[in-house]
């Protein structure tokens, strides 16, 4: 556990209040109807998450640093546990949508409950100079953040379903024009270093830095288009096996797949549901919501590959944090402007060739938080670089998100690499 100074912890508070604010802003356009329901399995209902977070906080900070702190009911410790062992058991995350009590109102309260909480812990750190485990904070600000952009995608994949297309709140997208394009950026082989490299926040999995060669590749100067993606489709992409991993082609003949998710064929046209409705699909706009298995066999398709995650990082880590996040609202990704090397932070998640695993020399961390990513390093590959999801805040060059192949309800997309030569 570290402490900081009270000016530091003035800081972390803000930062907390700041989190936590982000959070309920997301709300204001939901209805209570809203909250309650969990479009699948993988997906958990918005007032789940508002709880989770809540939790965190209370589980990890307030009953183990603030004297004489009390629940608001103890049962939700079992509630909202999400899958950590060590500190008990847990509810089914399939069967979160049937928890109708509590009630939104209940965990609304129990937010407030937590956040006056924490609110007296800070005031007894820049006071009294109580020690605060600011470390234990800093992750929980990131894990709200994290579930924040769950919140966009698990909204998104609940209001998919319904047959009315309803909008999370009304936008409107004008027509783009032409993607730039495509560019080869070159980078040469040798021994590169990847890895946090301790400057600010980072998640265990990000490290330790470590040494790495890499081949000489290119790496393509923007992610991947609809119209592109489009192409693919009208030359018989979904129908055509060689393309395909096997695993992928038997996901896709069992799950009916012929296009990417939230796409639907409607009078001859392409349209796309999105946070703000149906619209028809943008050509020029960065392709989402596709597998591992689709973006594979794209890039096969197209005489490519998908890049490793090093190769990624390694170009990465001299490109500013710059795209469309979470703050500009937009809840979709937009189109790429310009020449050079663009949009590789933001838009969409970029599925890496890269399986997650640890880096050589990782350990987990002691205690609840040690389950944080190490128990999930089996089955899954690399995504880099965010989304129009995820928050400016949250993202770096070391980033590394992981999913399933099978899984698309993110904004996942594809940016190409080659060898070079």
């Amino acid at each position: 556990m570290t402490s900081t100074a009270p000016a530091a912890g003035h800081a972390l508070r803000e930062r907390y209040d700041a989190v936590r604010g982000a959070t309920e802003r997301f709300c204001e356009p939901l209805e209570v109807e809203d909250y309650v329901v969990q479009a699948m399995p993988d997906a958990s209902p918005v007032k789940w998450h508002l709880a989770h977070v809540s939790w965190f906080f209370e589980t990890l900070v307030l009953r183990e640093y603030l004297d004489g702190y009390t629940s608001i009911d103890d049962r939700y410790h079992f509630l909202f546990n999400s899958y950590y062992n060590s500190l008990g058991e847990q509810f089914s995350r399939p069967h979160r949508g049937l928890i109708t009590r509590p009630t939104v109102a209940d965990v609304q309260a129990y937010r407030r409950h937590v956040d006056e909480h924490m609110r007296e812990l800070f005031r007894r750190h820049e006071e009294l100079g109580l020690a605060i485990p600011a470390d234990v904070i800093e992750v929980g600000l990131h894990h709200e953040q994290q579930h924040q952009e769950l919140m966009v995608t698990d909204v998104k994949s609940l209001l998919a379903l319904n047959p009315l297309r309803p909008a999370y709140r009304a936008a409107s997208a004008a027509p783009s024009g032409e993607a730039p394009a495509v560019e080869w950026v070159g980078t040469d082989e040798g021994v590169r270093s990847i890895g946090h490299d301790g400057r600010g926040f980072a998640y265990d999995n990000e490290g330790p830095r470590h040494k790495v060669f890499v081949h000489a590749f290119e790496l393509a100067s923007r992610p991947v288009t609809c119209g592109e993606y489009l192409a693919f489709m009208e030359a018989g992409g979904y129908q055509t096996p060689e393309w395909w991993l096997s695993n992928g082609w038997t996901t896709v003949q069992e799950r009916g797949w012929s296009a990417p998710e939230y796409w639907e064929k409607r009078d001859g046209r392409w349209q796309v549901f999105t946070l703000a409705g149906m619209r028809p699909v943008d050509p020029a706009e960065p392709v989402c919501h596709v597998s591992l298995y689709e973006a594979d066999a794209y890039a096969r398709w197209a005489g490519a590959r998908l890049p490793t995650e090093a190769e990624w990082e390694v170009v990465a880590a001299e490109a500013p944090v710059e795209g469309t996040f979470v703050e500009s609202e937009r809840y979709h990704p937009a189109p790429a402007t310009g020449s050079g090397m663009q949009q590789l932070f933001g838009d969409v998640w970029e599925w890496t060739m890269s399986a997650y695993g640890p880096y050589p020399g990782y350990r987990p961390p002691e205690g609840a938080l040690g389950e944080y990513n190490a128990k999930f390093m089996s089955s899954q590959n690399v995504l880099r670089g965010g989304s129009c999801a995820t928050s400016q805040s949250h993202i770096r060059p070391s980033y590394r998100n992981f999913f399933y192949p099978p899984d698309r309800w993110q904004f996942m997309g594809v940016r190409l690499a080659r060898d070079a030569g």
